[in-house]
C-alpha cells in the first residue's frame, strides 16, 4: 500500500495552487484570516528513514522559518494582502525538494464584537448565556466575537456561519453545572445512534443525515479556555435518570459541530467536559490544531470525527478519561443505513499522555478509510493505537498508515464486550490494508502482547493485508495474531537483539523477514 496522499482542497476563493509537488503544500481548512494562515504539507517518503528532516518555509521567495514539523502558522500577515508560499525539504548535500507555490490573499480586517459590550461579565458567577448569545447574533459576516480575560459562566451557545469565536489569554468560557441551562434538547449522535440530548456548551449546525452542510466557515481560536462543568454536570444529568444508560446518553458535548463545512479550532484549551469533548458529525474540511485537551469523566473522549471527511488534527496534546481520538461512522443497524463513512483523516505531531487509545471504532458501521497517523508520541494508553469493532457492525476499516511514531501498543480488536446492543448488520466488517512503518514500541510493557491483531471468524473476513516495517520492540516482547491473512514483518528488532515471541493461530500467509 502506498503512502496516503490527501487532495488539495478549494478552501477559500482567494487561495490558488500553482503546479504540483510531492510535498502537497496546502492551506489547512478555515485557517486563512486577515493576519495569519496555517500551512500543512506531506512529508516525503524518505522521512521514514530521516524522521528529523527539516523544512524551510518561504514567503515571497524569502526563508521565514525552519522547522522539522509538517505544519507552520504565519501570524505576521497584513490584511487584504497577497502572498506566495513554498516549502523546501532540506536534504544532505545540495539536493532539496521544493513544493509547489501556494498563492493566497488574506481576508480584509475582521470587525470585532466584544462580549462585554453586550453585557457579559467575567466574574465567574454571573450567568452570561443571554449576553454571549447576543454578541454572537450581532456578529457581522466574517466578524470576530472576542472574549477578553475573565471567567464567563454560560449555558448552551449557538454559533453561526462566517464567524470566529476568539478567546484571549486568560479568558475562560465556563459551562454551567445546571442541566436546565442546556435546554431545549437537540438531536445529535452518541455511540453511533442519532438521539435527543441536552445541548452542548458550544453548538454549531443542525443534524441532517441526508443533507449537506448547513453551517460554514467557523473558527474557534485564541489562547483561552473552554471549560465545561465536568463531573458536577455529569452527575446532575446522569443521576436524574432512573436508567443510568439513558442518563449517559442524554449528555451534550463540550463543543459540537453538525453538518458543518470549513471548521477550525485552534490554540485553546478544552477541558472538563461532561461527555465527549470535541465532536463533529456529517462534516467536512476540519482543522484542529494547537489544542490542549483534558478530561476526566466516563466517556471523556478528546476528539471524535464522526461520518466526516477531510480532517486534519495536529500539534495538540491529549490527557483524557477515554479515547484520546475516536474515529467513528455510526453504529449498527442505523450506521449501515445512514452509510456515511469517515474518510481522509490525518493526525500528526500530537502527544497522547493518558487515555484509552488512538482509536478507530468501535462505532464504524458506515466505514472508515484513508487514515494517516504520523509523528505522534503516545504514553501508556490503555489500548495504544487501536482499530476496533464487533462482528455485528458491518462496514469496513481500510487504508490506515501509521509511521514515525512512538507507541506502547498496537491492537486490532474484533472481540469487544461492550456497546453491542443493536441489531446485527447483514454482513461482517472488513478490516484491511494497514501499514505500520518506523514505529518505536521499545517502552511498551511486556505483560501483554505488544502487537495484538485478530480478525473475524466469518469466511473471507480475517484482518488482511497488514505490513510492519521498521518496528522496534522491547526485550521479551510478544506478538499475538489470530485470524489474520497476508501479514508481513520486515526489519523487526528488539532492544536486546532477542527474537520476539510469536503466537499465531487460525492465520494464513504470515511472513517474518
Amino acid at each position: 500500500m502506498r503512502l496516503l496522499k490527501f487532495a488539495l482542497l478549494p478552501l477559500w476563493a482567494a487561495t490558488t495552487v500553482v503546479a504540483a509537488s510531492s510535498l502537497d503544500l496546502m492551506v489547512a481548512p478555515q485557517t486563512l484570516h486577515s493576519d495569519r494562515v496555517t500551512l500543512i504539507w506531506n512529508k516525503p517518503a524518505s522521512a521514514s528513514s530521516a524522521p528529523d528532516q527539516e523544512f524551510e518555509v518561504l514567503r515571497d521567495g524569502e526563508v521565514i522559518a525552519t522547522t522539522s514539523k509538517a505544519h507552520f502558522t504565519d501570524t505576521t500577515l497584513t490584511a487584504a494582502s497577497h502572498y506566495r508560499f513554498q516549502v523546501r525539504a532540506l536534504a544532505t548535500g545540495d539536493e532539496a525538494t521544493t513544493s509547489s507555490v501556494v498563492s493566497l490573499t488574506t481576508k480584509p480586517r475582521e470587525p470585532i464584537v466584544d462580549v462585554t459590550k453586550h453585557g457579559a461579565i467575567g466574574d465567574g458567577t454571573t450567568l452570561n448565556t443571554t449576553a454571549l448569545q447576543a454578541a454572537i447574533d450581532a456578529c457581522p459576516p466574517g466578524g470576530i466575537v472576542h472574549v477578553p480575560a475573565g471567567t464567563f459562566l454560560s449555558g448552551a451557545l449557538y454559533l453561526k456561519s462566517n464567524m470566529t469565536l476568539d478567546l484571549a489569554q486568560g479568558a475562560v468560557l465556563k459551562g454551567s453545572a445546571d442541566p436546565q441551562d442546556y435546554l431545549p434538547f437537540n438531536r445529535n449522535r452518541f455511540e453511533g445512534w442519532e438521539l435527543e440530548t441536552h445541548a452542548s456548551l458550544i453548538n454549531a449546525g443542525t443534524l441532517d443525515r441526508d443533507g449537506p452542510a448547513n453551517i460554514r466557515n467557523v473558527s474557534i481560536r485564541g489562547a483561552g479556555t473552554i471549560a465545561g462543568a465536568g463531573r458536577p454536570l455529569y452527575h446532575a444529568i446522569v443521576d436524574s435518570y432512573e436508567n443510568r444508560r439513558d442518563g449517559l446518553r442524554a449528555r451534550g458535548r463540550l463543543v459540537l459541530f453538525m453538518n458543518a463545512a470549513n471548521i477550525e479550532v485552534s490554540g485553546i484549551t478544552l477541558e472538563e467536559s461532561s461527555c465527549w469533548t470535541l465532536h463533529y458529525i456529517y462534516s467536512e474540511n476540519v482543522s484542529l490544531h494547537g489544542l490542549t485537551i483534558r478530561s476526566d469523566v466516563h466517556n471523556g473522549d478528546g476528539i471524535d470525527p464522526d461520518s466526516s471527511v477531510n480532517s486534519y488534527i495536529f500539534n495538540s496534546t491529549f490527557d483524557t478519561g477515554d479515547d484520546c481520538i475516536a474515529i467513528k461512522s455510526g453504529k449498527n443497524p442505523e450506521g449501515n443505513v445512514v452509510n456515511r463513512p469517515t474518510e481522509n483523516v490525518r493526525i500528526f505531531d500530537c502527544t497522547f499522555s493518558r487515555g484509552h487509545g488512538i482509536s478507530i471504532g468501535s462505532e464504524m458501521s458506515g466505514g472508515v478509510r484513508n487514515v494517516l497517523v504520523e509523528d505522534c508520541i503516545a504514553g501508556p494508553l490503555l489500548h495504544g493505537l487501536q482499530i476496533k469493532g464487533t462482528k455485528d457492525r458491518g462496514g469496513f476499516v481500510e487504508n490506515v498508515t501509521v509511521r514515525n511514531c512512538d507507541l506502547q501498543q498496537i491492537t486490532v480488536n474484533t472481540v469487544l464486550n461492550y456497546n453491542n446492543d443493536g441489531a446485527a448488520a447483514p454482513t461482517v466488517p472488513l478490516f484491511r490494508n494497514f501499514r505500520f512503518e518506523n514505529i518505536d514500541l521499545s517502552s511498551a510493557p511486556t505483560n501483554k502482547p505488544v502487537i495484538h491483531l485478530n480478525g473475524f471468524e466469518a469466511d473471507g473476513h480475517r484482518t488482511q493485508n497488514v505490513t510492519f516495517d521498521g518496528i522496534t520492540l522491547p526485550a521479551d516482547a510478544s506478538i499475538k495474531l489470530d485470524r489474520v491473512e497476508n501479514v508481513t514483518f520486515t526489519d523487526l528488532q528488539t532492544v536486546d537483539d532477542s527474537a520476539p515471541r510469536f503466537e499465531i493461530t487460525r492465520s494464513v500467509n504470515v511472513t517474518v523477514d
